[in-house]
């Protein structure tokens, strides 16, 4: 079980994948959203590679959110956290909460706004308690009140929502330089998108790299119009 759970959080805190996209970015301050930031572990390593680096961070799930606090202690002053999930629309949608079993109790990576379907089956140690309700925001509104013209980067963990994220966010994502986001071909969640899917959605991103995982997969998005 360890080794598994290892394997499934490797690709997202891999210091390579961070150190690539800071290089890629090229600026001291880049723009950055993380969507779905969990304790900050990723929050972390980005401030360590650029510690000038906006960044604004996105986390739903009250436990999660909690941690990120304790676990970003030092760094408060640098980033902002944003307990909402971010969504197709603005007011309220159930959040379904995640647990595992054994030696994974706390298990809080699997939670989103979308309810789980293959997953239940992939990874049948992983639970989902009762949903609980959370704020939702639309990406271009929230963007527009914020006064975010340009993005230079999104991180993108929304377990399976990732097409409530481009439905409300088309104007920032066409002004946003790269985007790196999972995705699963094999729906783990209600309406979750294939890559395929999500590339035809953003007609003006390309894939820049690929990471490849065990089960799911991770991928670094160009948009060509920058």
């Amino acid at each position: 079980m360890r080794e598994l759970l290892e394997r499934m959080r490797e690709p997202a805190s891999s210091l390579k994948v961070h150190q690539h996209i800071i290089s890629l970015l090229q600026k001291p301050n880049p723009v950055v959203l993380e969507i779905g930031c969990n304790d900050g572990t990723d929050t972390r390593r980005f401030l360590r590679l650029c510690p000038k680096a906006q960044l604004y961070c996105f986390e739903p799930d009250p436990r999660a959110a909690a941690r990120f606090k304790k676990n970003m202690d030092l760094y408060l002053e640098k980033v902002k956290l944003f307990e909402i999930a971010i969504s197709d629309r603005n007011g309220r949608t159930d959040f379904h909460p995640s647990n595992g079993d054994g030696n994974a109790k706390e298990w809080d990576l699997s939670g989103s706004i979308r309810r789980p379907k293959n997953h239940l089956v992939e990874y049948d140690w992983v639970r989902f308690d009762h949903p609980i309700s959370v704020e939702t925001r639309r990406l271009d509104d929230w963007c527009s009140e914020a006064n975010l013209n340009t993005i230079d980067f999104i991180w993108m963990d929304v377990q399976g929502a990732e097409s409530d994220v481009i439905a409300g966010g088309r104007q920032t994502l066409s002004k946003t330089r790269f985007i790196y986001t999972e995705y699963s071909d094999r729906e783990l969640y209600e309406g979750q998108l294939s890559l395929q899917a999500i590339l035809e959605l953003l007609p003006s991103f390309e894939v820049a790299n690929q990471y490849p995982r065990a089960v799911e997969g991770d991928v670094l998005l160009r948009n060509r119009d920058f």
